[in-house]
């Protein structure tokens, strides 16, 4: 076997061009760079001069969790995968011979990046972008929530009632470690689903509840090019409806109208849009053991044609990025959704910008 060299290499980097490297198209597409002062400011990694290892570079870094969300990576698989994948260093600006950020530096990245609160600036800092691209928020915007997944946890029922009061169980007070792998922030709830048809043809009476444990993803995007504008991150028991006057509406919006489905119709989000200048699109809800009435069911039917656009939001983070919240707490999970909701934004000027160039 022949000893590879440095046109072996770059040989095959082209052949991965070739064949449609989406890293090497964000890598042409985003300025990273521009995501260097919020990170500077969040990481603040020591200057070298008391010695010791030099810090990897904070943009670098950034890339690697960018990676890692866009593939749905452990901390120990991202260091893997990086010291393997010809992709993954040519993205990151690194040579076979450079040394590769380990899993135990990828994880006190995201720490540092969580508790310095550092997600909304990062993703203003994104959405700035996107409007100076010629980007702006426009034709009104869609809001919606999903649930995302989290390790589950086997807690006894007096644990759980402690837990719903804001309580640390007794039990947990003396044992750090175990308080550090148990999330008191997640909840369950049910999930319901349409029931399918049975074998004989015949369909159920009630559809499908399911058990469901972890939090909730909310977003607001705008109608014309559905990028994510505004975000929260809650339990996932957390009311849908509520969270539309916890800032999830966006007044640069160059429209007025809201579209959201019915969880979203109540008397006092209706005053707070009408208050606020914006037009309610919400669906209305079907009248308490009375038949829908016709007109509702048109209006609703045409509301539905545009409001249904969110859902391509989501289904693209959970197919395409396997969206699903690894650690433990809401404020790692909000820095999880947070980043999920980056990368989602970035894919999409990758196809725009595509689009664009092909018109």
């Amino acid at each position: 076997m022949k000893q590879s060299g440095f046109f072996d290499v770059e040989e095959r980097l082209a052949r991965l061009s070739g064949l449609g490297d989406q890293l090497e198209a964000f890598s042409r597409t985003v300025d990273f760079e521009a995501f260097r002062p919020d990170l500077d400011k969040a990481l603040a990694y020591s200057d070298g001069s008391k010695g010791g290892r030099p810090p990897f570079d904070p943009v670098l870094m950034f890339k690697i969790l960018v990676i890692q969300t866009l593939n749905n990576l452990s901390d120990e698989r991202t260091e893997y995968l990086t010291n393997d994948r010809l992709s993954f260093m040519r993205f990151l600006g690194l040579g076979l011979s450079d040394r590769v950020p380990d899993a135990k530096t990828v994880w006190l990245c995201q720490k540092r990046l969580t508790q310095a609160g550092a997600i909304d600036g990062l993703f203003n800092r994104f959405d700035a972008t996107l409007r100076n691209a010629g980007y702006l928020p426009m034709s009104g915007q869609i809001l919606d929530a999903t649930l995302v997944a989290a390790p589950k946890q086997r807690n006894t029922n007096a644990e759980k009632a402690d837990l719903r009061a804001g309580r640390i169980p007794e039990d947990w007070q003396d044992k750090p470690a175990k308080r550090s792998h148990k999330d008191r922030h997640a909840r369950w709830t049910l999930k319901f689903t349409k029931a399918k048809r049975q074998d004989d043809g015949t369909m159920p009476s009630s559809d499908l509840a399911i058990p469901f444990f972890g939090y909730k993803s909310h977003v607001s995007i705008d109608r014309k090019y559905r990028f994510i504008r505004k975000w929260k991150t809650t339990h996932a028991a957390a009311s849908d409806g509520a969270r539309l006057r916890e800032g999830l509406l966006d007044k640069t919006n160059t429209a007025s109208s809201v579209w959201a489905d019915t969880a979203y119709r109540s008397k006092a989000n209706e005053d707070f849009m009408e208050k606020q200048g914006f037009v309610s699109k919400v669906h209305r809800k079907k009248p308490h053991l009375k038949p829908m009435p016709r007109h509702i069911q048109k209006s609703n039917a045409g509301k539905s044609v545009i409001r249904s656009r969110v859902e391509h939001v989501f289904a693209d983070q959970k197919s395409q990025t396997g969206l699903f919240v690894r650690t433990v707490g809401i404020s790692r999970a909000t820095m999880r959704i947070g980043l999920a909701n980056i990368v989602y934004n970035m894919r999409r000027l990758l196809f725009l910008e595509r689009l664009n160039a092909s018109a």
